[in-house]
């Protein structure tokens, strides 16, 4: 016998309660295996392929491409072949533990062939015997208990509940949902909702041809809206300080192309990328404050005795700061194959929501489009992040003479809660040294 199963969307883990539909990879009609891809959703933090908990025909897609989706919402009905004989939860007796849909909670949940999908009942205890009759339904709730009175909206932080489509409607309309109060049950927005606000909004008229032509429109959404909503809470959480110093590079560059043409790179693409980072990482063992975080709740500072390097990557999704777990040990070679590796997963869009968390220390380098320093905004939850600027020949006064040398500017910015300005200057000055002496 065939039955429809419905496939929700799934907790994709890291909190995130929502996710953007980008890709169908199955159409209405397809027949699908179990584990295959069937679809590529975006989340606030990376994009994620979603496979298959059914082998089936694919009956409907609830979903389109862009819309987004809360979790839980079904996105995706399967036929399914049931071998006969076997019962589906409605038709169990009612004798024996109603048994449930195990439902996901991270990509990568799928059943193994073989396996069972549905959880198994608590055990009974001892001497109690099953009913053997329908269990009763909920008993109504007396009338001397009434619900509680609807509250206010809620505060402008919270997300609002709304259904994909009513969530598209008022995108679409340019209305902000948190200024709506829902009707619904729980206070979720409705349909109506959204059109009376709209009908309460005087009529401006629409947009001339020419006004259209000028002005394109750019939803904020995925990664771009994760990380427009982290800077601005890093900016007005963590006191920042911005320190710079001119450092004269000329012995590392020196370094640096002599080990281009060494066999041992294997293909390795050797960048001052990786020497700042190898100094880096040997500053913060040295430095520990610039590796630590601040636990408001408890008000204690945590000092991380591993390091987790980010290293912030533009892509076409937007700016992402994925980083390296445990880089304390690696050499230089081995840093430059762990950065390459990961600035290409980053730009292919194939980073995980793991490899864009948890990160102690952050890089960016804004020499590689040709500026000379910056004041880098503090990755959440971290103590410091260090700037690159642009490496340059220019005129400096070397061994007392005036020559032309390899010169590069740093930046540091890092949280004075956690930093005070002389632990944040001996670390910069820490970095400065060692590429000056190559």
């Amino acid at each position: 016998m065939t039955v429809e199963k419905s496939f929700p969307l799934p907790d994709l883990g890291e909190g995130l309660a929502d996710a953007e539909l980008m890709h169908w990879h199955v159409a209405v009609g397809a027949e699908v295996s179990l584990n295959q891809i069937i679809a590529e959703v975006e989340t606030a933090k990376a994009a994620v392929e979603l496979p298959s908990p059914y082998a089936g025909r694919v009956v409907a897609l609830h979903v389109g491409e862009g819309e987004t989706v809360t979790v839980g919402t079904p996105i995706i009905t399967f036929a399914v072949d049931v071998p006969a004989g076997s019962q589906t939860p409605a038709a169990e007796s009612p004798a024996e533990p109603v048994a449930e849909e195990r439902v996901p909670v991270l990509v990568g949940y799928g059943a193994t062939a073989g396996t069972s999908s549905r959880r198994v009942g608590r055990p009974r205890r001892p001497g109690v015997t099953a009913p053997v009759t329908p269990l009763p339904a909920p008993a109504t709730p007396p009338v001397s208990d009434p619900p509680p009175a609807p509250t206010a909206a809620p505060p402008v932080t919270a997300r609002p509940m709304a259904k994909p489509l009513v969530r598209k409607l008022a995108r679409d309309n340019g209305l902000d949902l948190t200024t709506i109060v829902g009707t619904g049950p729980d206070g979720i927005v409705t349909r109506k909702d959204v059109t009376d606000r709209l009908a309460a909004v005087p009529e401006t008229g629409p947009q001339s041809a020419a006004d259209t032509a000028r002005e394109e429109r750019v939803p904020i959404r995925g990664v771009r809206k994760a990380t427009a909503q982290a800077m601005v809470r890093s900016a007005f959480t963590a006191p920042t300080v911005t320190e710079f110093v001119t450092v004269d590079v000329t012995s590392t560059m020196d370094l640096l192309q002599r080990l281009r043409d060494s066999p041992y790179l294997d293909g390795t693409r050797l960048t001052m990328l990786a020497f700042v980072a190898k100094a880096t990482v040997a500053a913060l063992k040295r430095h520990p404050s610039l590796n630590s975080s601040w636990d408001e709740a408890a008000q204690e500072i945590v000092l991380k005795r591993y390091v987790n390097l980010g290293i912030a990557t533009a892509t076409g999704r937007g700016l992402m700061v994925p980083n390296l777990k445990d880089v304390g040990d690696l050499d230089l070679i081995g840093l430059a194959r762990a950065l390459q590796g990961l600035t290409e997963t980053a730009r292919e869009g194939k980073a995980t929501p793991a490899d864009l968390s948890a990160g102690t220390f952050s890089i960016t380098n804004v020499g590689v489009f040709g500026v000379d320093s910056g004041t880098p905004i503090l990755n959440p939850g971290e103590a410091g992040i260090l700037c690159l600027g642009a490496v340059r020949q220019q005129p400096w006064v070397h061994q007392n003479e005036l020559a032309v040398r390899w010169v590069t500017t740093l930046s540091l910015s890092f949280d004075h809660r956690l930093v005070d300005g002389e632990q944040g200057s001996r670390f910069l000055a820490d970095i400065a040294e060692t590429l000056n002496n190559g």
